[in-house]
């Protein structure tokens, strides 16, 4: 199967660091939903069914954190013992001297304060690792299922790329930041409450000046956002046009090389490159200052706290050991602050993916199937057209009142000009649309009383665009009936002048077709379509001419299968060379969405109307060509 390129836009990422008690972070442009509380909520409902699992992270995610914050307070302990034991042992106090029994319970004590706390964060990791993969899981199940609902309107809009886009970046978005925000929304939270109730319990004024460095902080922070995110924008403005370009370049080196366009090429991107170094480099600078700003504002909190630590220990107010405690809930109490910060960012992210998401499965879908629809067991093949409306915009009708009556077995060929509604009228039998009017029918059967599955495996397609997938030639001919034997496929290979080929490959019906499809000829391509339409054995067949990139002798192939594929098979060919289809049993001659006339191709030259225009002009062209 071929696939398509998709050309996504790269999210810019934050850049920054921590530096002292007040490291920060600062983040690149965020994308922002248009109504956050309403995703939120929708978003909620698919974690909804997890709630209990939920209820565990919360346990676990509280659990760890005080475990990790009694840590230091009880390390702090351990540290004014042997300084109080120093202290005794160098004035010489009798009997003095470190504790060591002390130290020893302490170490245990902490060993088993911080094993329990990596356990609690194990386990809380883990169920929201399960819940995030979950819910990422459904969300793709209900896309893939929305996929098949959606009327090919929604296609004609919305580009292949959008919605893979949808399937894959945006729920990606959404289950990792479901992973990494949940716990951390918690742990960061919990640190933060907890880790202030133990500054306070150490030294109320030493908290205080711990707490001013933060608005200093948050000032900071605010002006060097302000002044990256013009330049974030820029950068990534100049980053789609720098792959867009060499996209392009790349795409079409060839034309490139035979107009002499090198020169020109460099230049576009040399100024293209200028820009995006330019706002790169201004973007990049700003976000790393933060660092060493960051730094020296938490280096300046240092120093408070450490003279004010010590003035209290010389009077004895606090214990040296809590000094220590102290500094380190300073870093426990900056490092959540920063976390938070960020998290809103991810939230931002995640509900903005969550509402591209919410987007496409709320999208219209087809039609509901009627309640009870009709199973006929063998399709003649007789179809009508009763003034059929048509306009894929309801206020632009392009088919207007079209009427035709086809017979089982007939060859029905659909000529005319550009735009004339060729492709339409096949789209509207298999109902890939809805009418605006009139109806189609088959075997005297509305196609509205068929379900829509019932009613497609009734048609064969072969189209202009062949389609193949990743695999080997016998799994793509089978393709068109998976339960046909390995005998049927190579009947059908047969049928469509296609076997012999395939018996030359290096390992004949074996042979895997990689995933650009580019180890086969385009003729090659189009007769295996063929033997796949032959094998699936439809009633209905739909031909869209696909002779024009191939050589002579493969087009007579081509024709010869196609010949054997429409034998005793009503069929619909979309005809774009009118030499092709002299032999057709009726010509439908459309222009601007109206049959103009209709009949055989030797009446229609009789009549010297449109369709004889038509095919002078195309004979003209190929006597001058």
């Amino acid at each position: 199967m071929k696939e398509k390129n998709i050309k996504t836009e790269n999210k810019p990422r934050g850049g920054g660091g921590m530096g002292g008690p007040m490291g920060g972070h600062i983040g690149a442009a965020t994308e922002k939903p248009k109504d956050f509380k309403g995703t939120f909520k929708k978003l909620l409902t698919y974690l909804k069914p997890f709630r209990l699992k939920l209820i565990f992270v919360v346990i676990f995610a509280i659990g760890s954190t005080i475990f990790a914050i009694l840590g230091p307070k009880i390390l702090g302990k351990a540290t004014t013992k042997i300084f109080e034991g120093v202290i005794e042992k160098i004035t010489g106090v009798e009997g003095g001297g470190i504790d060591f029994e002390y130290v020893k319970n302490i170490i245990f004590i902490l060993l088993a304060l911080y094993a329990s706390s990596s356990l609690f964060a194990f386990i809380q990791g883990f169920i929201v690792t399960g819940v995030a993969q979950k819910v990422s899981y459904n969300l793709r199940n209900e896309i893939s299922e929305k996929v098949n609902k959606l009327p090919l309107k929604y296609f004609d809009k919305v580009s292949h790329g959008d919605v893979l886009s949808r399937v894959t970046n945006d729920v990606d978005t959404v289950s990792q930041s479901l992973n990494q925000s949940l716990s951390q929304i918690i742990t960061s939270f919990t640190t933060i409450i907890g880790v202030l109730i133990m500054m306070v319990s150490i030294s109320w004024q030493m908290t205080l000046i711990a707490l001013l460095i933060l608005p200093v902080s948050v000032l900071l922070v605010i002006n060097v956002v302000k002044r990256s995110q013009k330049y974030f924008t820029r950068q990534q403005e100049s980053l789609g046009k720098v792959n867009g370009h060499i996209e392009e370049v790349y795409g079409g080196h060839q034309i490139m090389k035979a107009f002499n366009a090198e020169g020109e090429a460099v230049g576009v991107f040399r100024n293209i490159n200028n820009e995006l170094y330019d706002s790169a480099w201004k973007s990049q600078f700003l976000s790393g200052l933060m660092m060493p700003i960051m730094s020296f504002v938490g280096n300046l909190g240092y120093v408070g706290v450490s003279i004010l630590g010590g003035w209290f220990a010389i009077r004895k107010t606090i214990e040296v050991g809590d000094i220590l405690s102290f500094i380190q809930y300073i870093r426990s109490f900056t490092q959540p602050i920063n976390q938070v910060a960020q998290i809103s960012n991810v939230l931002q992210s995640t509900v903005a993916a969550s509402e591209r998401v919410f987007e496409f499965l709320e999208e219209d879908e087809e039609i509901l199937e009627t309640k009870n629809p009709i199973e006929v067991k063998t399709i003649e093949g007789r179809v009508s057209f009763d003034n059929v409306k048509f306009g894929y915009d309801k206020e632009k009708i392009i088919i207007n009142d079209f009427t035709a009556h086809v017979n089982p077995g007939q060859k029905v060929a659909i000529v005319g000009p550009t735009g004339a509604g060729k492709t339409t009228i096949v789209k509207l039998l298999m109902r890939f649309y809805e009418l605006n009017g009139g109806s189609i029918s088959i075997d005297g059967h509305d196609i509205k009383e068929f379900s829509r599955e019932d009613l497609r495996s009734n048609f064969g397609m072969v189209l202009q665009d062949t389609w193949l997938f990743k695999g080997t030639i016998m799994d793509n001919i089978r393709y068109g009936r998976l339960d046909a034997t390995d005998e049927e496929v190579i009947n059908a290979a047969k049928a469509a002048h296609a076997h012999r080929f395939i018996q030359t490959l290096p390992e004949g019906y074996n042979m895997v077709i990689n995933e650009e499809a580019n180890n086969i000829s385009q003729g090659q391509k189009q007769l295996l379509t063929i033997a796949r339409a032959i094998l699936s054995d439809p009633r209905l067949l739909i031909l869209d001419e696909a002779t024009s990139s191939v050589d002579t002798r493969t087009e007579v192939l081509i024709q010869k299968a196609m010949e054997n594929l429409m034998q005793k098979r009503t069929s619909f060919i979309i005809a774009h060379r009118l030499s092709t289809i002299k032999n057709a049993d009726l010509i439908l001659v459309m222009n601007d969405g109206d049959i103009v006339e209709q009949g055989s191709h030797n009446e229609l030259l009789a009549k010297e109307g449109f369709y004889a225009e038509l095919y002078n002009s195309q004979f003209e062209e190929r006597a001058v060509s």
